[in-house]
């Protein structure tokens, strides 16, 4: 495995290859996907059944304009069946990362790799957008310095503090869906913190009262809402759901 091949990158970009300091790497576990912290390091998991090549970059923070460490994945190596992945020795959680993915290039197969573009995790547990432009994002030129990243987060270590579930029968089960921004963004919620989940849990007592026993969140990930999607008498609508 090469932890630097400049021959993967896009012009220019060969400066980011060489820093320090640097982290040993092995071939990691197909299993789970995503970036998952492990006794020693972080194994990254990225399925994709027609890249050709793929290079993860490793952050010092959110806003690092450029990687301090640039790792091309082996595919004899570093690839189980469609699934590519790697060990990276040393590494905590709170290290942001992204992808460089390389492939065929065939919009009529659905298949538009570009291995300029820097990509996030689709199985990433938290993204940052600190830099992001989508101007950048959307062409077809190099969009290092201002590409989203995604984070390192180790669940394991979140503190409880002391929660238990419910256990309450499926039966007795009321189900209220329910987005979040949406539910108390309008001054008629009569909450402290409208549109948050602040703003949701001021109401608890008021979905007690209906009898919910359960929320069910609508997607509660991150989303480009800047995205137009389309027009309603000339005026653009933007995307609130995600």
């Amino acid at each position: 495995m090469s932890v630097q091949n400049p021959s993967f990158a896009p012009a220019g970009a060969a400066a980011v290859l060489t820093s320090s300091p640097t982290h040993a790497v092995e071939a990691g576990s197909p299993l789970p996907v995503g970036a998952c912290p492990v006794p020693g390091g972080v194994n990254f998991s990225l399925p994709s059944g027609n890249a050709t090549g793929v290079e993860l970059l490793l952050f010092a923070s959110h806003d690092a304009p450029e990687p301090f460490q640039v790792i091309r994945l082996d595919p004899f190596v570093n690839k189980s069946f469609h699934i590519w992945h790697v060990l990276v020795r040393g590494l905590r959680a709170g290290t942001h990362y992204a992808y460089r993915v390389d492939g065929p290039y065939d919009p009529g197969r659905g298949h538009r790799f570009n291995k300029r573009k820097v990509l996030i995790d689709p199985n990433a547990r938290g993204n940052t957008k600190s830099l992001w432009r989508r101007a950048s994002a959307t062409g077809p030129e190099d969009n290092l310095t201002t590409s989203m990243r995604s984070a390192v987060i180790d669940t394991w270590g979140y503190d409880w503090e002391g929660d238990r579930p419910l256990k309450h029968p499926m039966e007795d089960t009321i189900i209220y869906e329910v987005h979040v921004r949406g539910f108390t963004r309008s001054p008629t919620a009569d909450v402290r913190c409208p549109g948050t989940f602040v703003g949701l849990i001021e109401k608890i007592p008021y979905l007690k009262d209906l009898g919910v026993t359960a929320v069910e969140l609508l997607p509660v990930f991150d989303f480009d809402e800047m995205e137009v999607l389309r027009e309603v008498e000339g005026e653009a609508r933007t995307n609130y759901w995600g």
